[in-house]
């Protein structure tokens, strides 16, 4: 009997958990609203201020708040911060998704908007939902999840194919050439799989491939409304 109690009121707080996911949900799709065109960067939160790295990120963000996107992070420290702290010197919305973690994941005080979650999925569908564009500073496991998984989303057609950005060829040569032997050798990807990411090595060319890219999906949107 004590088993079966202690599974009814197992299953009882698995019921409450789905209103909890749902309540995350609703609550990022009514704070996130509105903040398009937007860009999603991703990268390490261990990357120190005085990295040279930080100081591009920082410098990405700006540019792009400079042209009229919004920046949004996982909101925590390292890549995160950089990129807020470049998206609010631009005065454009800076958001921050932070996340619950065993060891807290401090939250930056460069976002101008900001949540906290409790469930990694529900966080990443906002880090994605609202992106016109997604760039992957270089970083370590949760960074590869992330860049995997967006990439997966495009290869499925779950999502519009936007511009992927891996900033740094040497930081991803190793990765890239893991993909092309063995994953590519075997057949478990496509040659055009390639065709979905593309490697920047500076600010300005990250700004100039996205700026042309969204650029383009304006003319096509006219050109669409004119039939």
């Amino acid at each position: 009997m004590a088993y079966e109690y202690e599974i009814n009121e197992l299953a009882k707080g698995e019921s409450w958990r789905i209103f909890r996911i749902i309540g995350e949900f609703v609550k990022g799709f009514d704070k996130l609203s509105g903040i398009e065109p937007a860009v999603t960067i991703y990268g390490s939160a261990r990357l120190r201020a005085d990295d040279e790295l930080y100081a591009q990120t920082e410098e990405i963000a700006y540019r792009l708040g400079q042209v009229g996107f919004s920046i949004v992070t996982g909101g925590g420290p390292g890549v995160m911060e950089a990129a807020n702290k470049g998206a609010r010197r631009a005065g454009v919305t800076s958001i921050g998704l932070n996340i619950l973690l065993p060891e807290e994941q401090v939250a930056n005080v460069y976002a101008t908007k900001s949540m906290t979650f409790d469930h990694f999925f529900t966080r990443k569908v906002m880090l994605v939902k609202y992106a016109a564009a997604f760039v992957i500073m270089p970083g370590g496991l949760g960074t590869l999840d992330e860049l995997s998984e967006v990439l997966t989303l495009i290869q499925t057609f779950k999502i519009r194919p936007f511009p992927v950005i891996l900033y740094g060829g040497e930081f991803w040569k190793g990765f890239l050439d893991w993909l092309r032997t063995p994953v590519l050798a075997k057949g478990f990807i496509s040659e055009g799989d390639f065709d979905l990411v593309t490697v920047c090595e500076t600010p300005e060319e990250v700004v100039e491939t996205i700026q042309k890219w969204h650029l383009e999906q304006e003319v096509v949107g006219k050109k669409a409304l004119r039939r």
